[in-house]
């Protein structure tokens, strides 16, 4: 008899282990008909949106119920959280704003931190929004801004995970929607906010997509003749050839050539004591490396009567000027990214969100409106020479004409050094 209620209880274990990986099975079904309803409300459009109502998705995901019956030995505990590249998802373009003084960039770069971008990623990551690694998800950038650039505009787009459920972070609404611009900025550091996000077509990369760009350079007026700078800045507008207001990458760039739709010079609403400050708007479908700063290098030297608008002339003309005249570029910290144009891309905000972002870039600005009136507190304490009328402020006996200058390398010479560099690694 006891050897009979042993053999009894022997086999009554295998069959309420059954019975239990069972239930388990009928839970992951259940799970997977959740996810495939939230995956039915992407609007990317893409296949790939839908993937996880797949059964191939499921198998992946939960297990076939005849593996889970011969892995009898096995004790399920729980879906497999850690499959992230698994999950809902769709592309997603977000809108970023930053102060670029203390970052290297917007663009990751090896060796150098921070960045704007591996602040960004580093903020995903921890957000558990990423879906597999940032190949996989198609990320792109609208802009690449340099050291010490700033961005009120700046748009990249990638795919996220469209739900986060599960992931240990108290951040999301409900289950079907994320607002990716609460939960970012609960993360990101002070100096980096996103400000909108949009779900966008399968087809949607923020740099090719990019319809134009929009930049701003902040400066004070001094005795710069605006009206000169601005004759000058008119010769822009249109396309020409720009190699020689860029730094040239003659290993990947071989076309030069830009549109400029717009470049306008404006008194800005902020004033000193001392100055005036101005801005220069300019407006175009893209530019290259440097290209901004270049130009406004050059009309800082017309402005200060150092160089005629006709230099323009000179230096867009790629037959008279083949070699750059060697200059020194504008300052990076006064220039924006103030936006990036799209077509049927609206950038979304909830009205929390928006009004903690507003919060957040009010103290921001009290704190730095407070820096600035404990410097002009510090110059009131001192006193200034008075200054001689008899000598110009802008001395042209130092200036060598740009026409005059030392020249880089042409585009051509460039070209054959690499041709050569990549002959002798060969």
């Amino acid at each position: 008899m006891a050897a009979a209620a042993a053999g009894g209880g022997q086999a009554a274990a295998p069959r309420a282990e059954v019975d239990a990986l069972r239930l388990r099975v009928q839970e992951l079904e259940r799970e997977n008909q959740r996810l495939a309803k939230v995956a039915s409300r992407c609007t990317c459009g893409s296949k790939e949106d839908s993937v996880a109502s797949s059964p191939a998705v499921t198998a992946s995901l939960c297990g076939s119920s005849q593996e889970l019956q011969k892995n009898t030995k096995s004790h399920c505990t729980g879906r497999q959280v850690g499959l992230v590249s698994h999950c809902p998802k769709r592309l997603v373009a977000l809108k970023i704003m930053y102060f670029g003084q203390r970052f290297y960039g917007f663009a990751s770069q090896a060796h150098t931190e921070p960045t704007v971008e591996s602040q960004i990623f580093k903020a995903l990551e921890r957000a558990k929004l990423l879906v597999g690694s940032r190949k996989e998800s198609c990320y792109s950038r609208c802009g690449r801004t340099d050291k010490g650039v700033s961005a009120t505009g700046q748009v990249i787009s990638l795919f996220l995970r469209s739900n986060i459920k599960d992931a240990g972070l108290d951040v999301v609404d409900n289950e079907s929607e994320i607002d990716y611009v609460k939960v970012l900025n609960r993360i990101l550091p002070y100096d980096i906010r996103v400000i909108g996000w949009c779900p966008v077509a399968a087809d949607f990369l923020a740099r090719f997509s990019c319809l134009g760009r929009e930049y701003t350079y902040l400066f004070w007026k001094g005795d710069l003749d605006i009206l000169e700078m601005q004759k000058a800045a008119s010769k822009f507008i249109g396309e020409h050839d720009y190699r020689n207001f860029c730094k040239m990458d003659a290993a990947n760039v071989s076309n030069y050539r830009r549109h400029i739709t717009d470049f306008n010079i404006s008194a800005y609403d902020q004033r000193s004591n001392y100055d005036e400050l101005w801005a220069i708007t300019i407006k175009g479908s893209a530019f290259l490396w440097h290209q901004v700063r270049c130009m406004v290098a050059v009309l800082f030297l017309i402005g200060q009567d150092l160089e005629s608008p006709c230099i323009v002339d000179s230096l867009l003309d790629i037959t008279k000027t083949p070699r750059k005249p060697q200059y020194k570029m504008a300052s990076e910290v006064p220039l924006i990214l103030r936006s990036c144009l799209f077509d049927e891309v609206n950038f979304m905000c909830s009205s929390d969100a928006s009004q903690a972002l507003i919060e957040h870039l009010k103290d921001e600005y009290h704190q730095y409106m407070l820096q600035a009136t404990i410097f002009r507190e510090a110059l009131s304490c001192l006193t200034f020479p008075e200054p001689n009328s008899c000598e110009p402020r802008h001395k042209k006996r130092n200036h060598i004409p740009l026409m005059s200058r030392q020249t880089e390398p042409s585009y051509e010479e460039r070209v054959a050094k690499v041709k050569t560099k990549s002959t002798d690694s060969v």
